[in-house]
């Protein structure tokens, strides 16, 4: 398994089968920010949008391959502001159900953290559904539980659900 940062054409040429992963991740019930059932074509275009920011640095993006195969990915995103470039949020951390269990989270999350302290990023941030697995796997590599904001998103099947906030120091400012 390898875990690549995608540049912007990567990003486009690779968008089809990070679709698929993102489909998969919310008919699984993932909080991502969908509802099911996600088209294809709805999801497709979501991340080949997503390019312009990886090309204008405002968005990085890795994916895990199997081969061939997208089986994972995670991204940074990165304020704009000139009094927040110190942080970015960590987003769209999903591994394929037929990846889970093997310790591809942790690893694309690792090379998330690694790659904010390159950039001198000092703290990152995110939200997931309270309860959710994800949960887990922050609290053990290290984030901070910072609070919980009730009926925050919708589930995939609608539902509103909490979400919980967590934060990171990843390096000495």
């Amino acid at each position: 398994m390898t875990v690549t940062r995608l540049d912007a054409p990567r990003l486009r040429a690779r968008a089809a089968e990070l679709a698929d992963l993102l489909i998969d991740a919310v008919d699984d019930g993932a909080s991502l920010g969908f509802l099911a059932p996600l088209d294809r074509t709805v999801a497709e275009h979501w991340w080949k949008d997503r390019a312009e920011g990886v090309a204008a640095g405002r968005l990085a993006v890795w994916a895990a391959q199997d081969g061939d195969r997208v089986v994972g990915t995670v991204g940074l995103a990165f304020p704009d502001k000139p009094n927040s470039r110190h942080r970015a949020e960590l987003v769209k951390l999903m591994v394929h159900r037929d990846a889970r269990g093997k310790g591809l989270g942790r690893t694309l999350l690792t090379a998330a953290e690694e790659s904010a302290v390159a950039a001198g990023v000092t703290l990152l941030h995110l939200d997931t559904e309270t309860d959710s697995p994800a949960e887990h796997l922050y609290r053990t590599a290290g984030w901070t539980r910072a609070g919980v904001i009730p009926d925050y998103a919708a589930s995939p099947a609608g539902v509103l659900r909490p979400t919980t906030l967590y934060y990171k120091h990843v390096a000495v400012g």
